[in-house]
């Protein structure tokens, strides 16, 4: 068996693709209600693309932004992955490079044969060499990525709130307005909004090219519950500051109808997030709200009378990070106080990774210096430190589960008070 593992040519592009599972219609989510979905199928059906969406995703892989890599077996495509070049806000509001991993799959016939290693390596090695020395993913399921290095680093919440419990605490005159628009107008709006809120949040990612076109059909539900509506809210100046998509699907089934379903929202300000909760959790002719791929500090909960009105319904998981080269990544994010701590890495891709680092940080910056002889603080490997890198992870946390390892008393807590940020991090857009 002949395996071999690189880019695809422009005359193999349709084969990989027909590797990948959103093109060959085999299973490419966990079968039971997702966190990023707020509609009440399970998962998207699995439909193999047909031919003319097949050339349509042969000329958009054909571009700078997407770097496909394959593994061939005896010639044949066996498995494939692509990665994407996006930006992530990292502690400090720095937005550094990411390689984001994406559309990965191994054909049934072909598993157990270390093709998805190798298919990972080469990837990450092509990210080290363009200098993102973060990769990051969303994982289909939780018990794959961890031995490549990869450790969950962001996480999102699905909830639902009955319209007769949403009353909230306090009133609230709004200096702006709330406008229904069409999805051109929508797109422009999002398009302007995003790169204003991946600003202010740590986690948040740059959108890929074209992802606001056609925005009215974007993400239509795998039961057909409807199309977009969109939802503005501008400020006093007239400018827009917050946005909403939500869908009012009708159901022949009593329990699913009525629903009010928030598949994105994003606002930039309190008084845009107040307003538009108003209006979404008290529209006309519905019962309940379900909204989708929401960070877990909503602050919405602590504006209602009723604390316990808003039920989680579904927590995973979001975006998994990798750390390629430790000390780029830890000198380009900032700390929320000063410290100085030794930590022995393990990394079983990278030797340039596994070793000890002295890790100087304070609000200021940080320097991170390969160290040998001194005396290690904590032990971890690199997938927790990917865990914990964007702060919304606590060291102690991991200690206690076992995940790493203190040496030198009181260390962790002081990792922990370096890396804490006062927000979660939180990234409403994938790749």
């Amino acid at each position: 068996m002949a395996i071999e593992i690189r880019p695809v040519t422009r005359a193999e592009t349709k084969e990989y693709l027909r590797a990948l599972p959103f093109v060959s219609g085999l299973p490419q989510e966990e079968p039971e209600p997702s966190a990023w979905y707020a509609g009440a199928a399970a998962w998207p059906p699995q439909i193999p693309a047909t031919d003319e969406a097949l050339e349509q995703y042969v000329e958009e892989i054909q571009s700078d932004w997407y770097r496909p890599q394959a593994a061939f077996v005896d010639g044949k495509v066996a498995g494939a992955s692509g990665i994407v070049s996006v930006e992530i806000t990292v502690p400090g509001l720095q937005r550094v490079p990411l390689g984001g991993v994406t559309s990965t799959g191994v054909l049934p016939t072909y598993r157990r044969r270390g093709l998805l290693r190798k298919i990972m390596t080469a990837m990450l090695d092509d990210c080290r060499e363009r200098g993102e020395f973060l990769a990051g993913l969303s994982a289909s399921e939780a018990t794959i990525y961890g031995r490549y290095g990869f450790g969950p680093a962001t996480f999102q919440q699905r909830w639902e709130l009955r319209r007769t419990d949403a009353a909230f605490r306090d009133t609230f005159d709004d200096p702006g307005s709330l406008q229904l628009v069409e999805a051109p107008i929508a797109a422009g709006a999002w398009a302007t909004l995003h790169e204003q809120v991946r600003a202010e949040r740590v986690g948040e990612i740059s959108t890929l090219p074209g992802k606001w076109e056609g925005l009215g059909a974007a993400g239509l539900p795998a039961d057909g519950s409807g199309p977009a509506h969109h939802l503005l809210h501008l400020n006093a100046s007239g400018e827009v500051d917050g946005a909403a998509l939500f869908r009012l699907p009708w159901s022949a089934d009593p329990a699913q109808a009525g629903a009010l379903q928030v598949s994105a929202f994003e606002t930039l300000n309190l008084g845009a997030y107040r307003a538009l909760w108003g209006l979404l959790t008290d529209f006309d002719l519905t019962n309940r709200v379900v909204a989708a791929k929401r960070p877990v500090d909503e602050p919405l909960r602590w504006m209602l009378k009723n604390s316990r009105a808003i039920k989680v319904t579904r927590a995973r998981d979001n975006l998994w990070l990798r750390l390629l080269d430790v000390q780029a990544a830890l000198e380009a994010r900032a700390y929320a106080g000063a410290g100085s701590l030794v930590l022995d890495l393990s990394d079983d891709l990278y030797g340039s990774n596994a070793r000890k680092w002295r890790l100087d940080a304070g609000p200021d910056g940080a320097t991170c210096t390969a160290v040998s002889g001194a005396s290690a603080d904590i032990s971890l490997t690199v997938a927790e430190l990917g865990s914990l890198y964007l702060g919304g992870v606590s060291p102690v946390v991991l200690l206690h589960a076992g995940r790493l390892a203190e040496h030198t008393a009181g260390a962790v807590s002081v990792l922990d008070a370096l890396l804490r940020q006062d927000r979660a991090p939180h990234n409403a857009v994938g790749f």
